[in-house]
């Protein structure tokens, strides 16, 4: 029986040291398949989002007089910001950086948008101004009805520039 005993407690498979190994083994296998899964999701391409049919698409955002010249306003729920220009136009831009989607803050004190990801920096009407992004902010389509201001966000309109015609002036 003291021979039996001896044999189990010499024995290198059931030891305890051997299945703490085989546990940190297992954890470390387990830590490699996760930052392997994280990296290759950093590195896909963002998926274009399905719209939601129950997602308003049209925002009724304020009447025009509401929004001073110069300042932006954040809308999260469209993911757009609503910009008065200084001469009292009005652009509704994309809150997404043109280099990776990555959400641009407004910087108040600055007056410009800058990315957190990469430091990207736009004006006031989304016109790119430090690289690495290479074009200005999305826009989308606006109308002013009834002094009321509106905001279409069922596609964002890609652009090259800043061009006069993109702002909307109330009537």
């Amino acid at each position: 029986m003291k021979k039996e005993i001896e044999k189990n407690q010499s024995d290198p498979s059931t030891s305890r040291r051997s299945i703490l190994s085989l546990i940190w083994l297992g954890l470390a296998a387990a830590a490699l398949v996760e930052i392997g899964w994280l990296v290759l999701t950093f590195f896909r391409p963002q998926k274009s989002q399905i719209v939601d049919e129950n997602k308003a698409l049209e925002y009724q955002v304020g009447p025009a007089a509401q929004f001073k010249p110069n300042t932006v306003t954040a809308f999260p729920r469209g993911h757009f910001y609503l910009a008065c220009l200084q001469d009292g136009g009005f652009l509704a831009l994309s809150r997404r950086c043109t280099h990776l989607g990555c959400t641009v803050p407004w910087d108040e004190m600055a007056q410009q948008f800058i990315c957190p990801c990469h430091s990207s920096v736009f004006d006031i009407k989304g016109e790119a101004i430090k690289t690495p992004a290479s074009r200005p902010l999305d826009l989308f389509r606006m109308r002013i009805e009834n002094n009321m201001v509106l905001v279409d966000t069922t596609e964002r309109i890609k652009r090259t520039a800043y061009r006069d015609n993109q702002a909307v002036y109330p009537k």
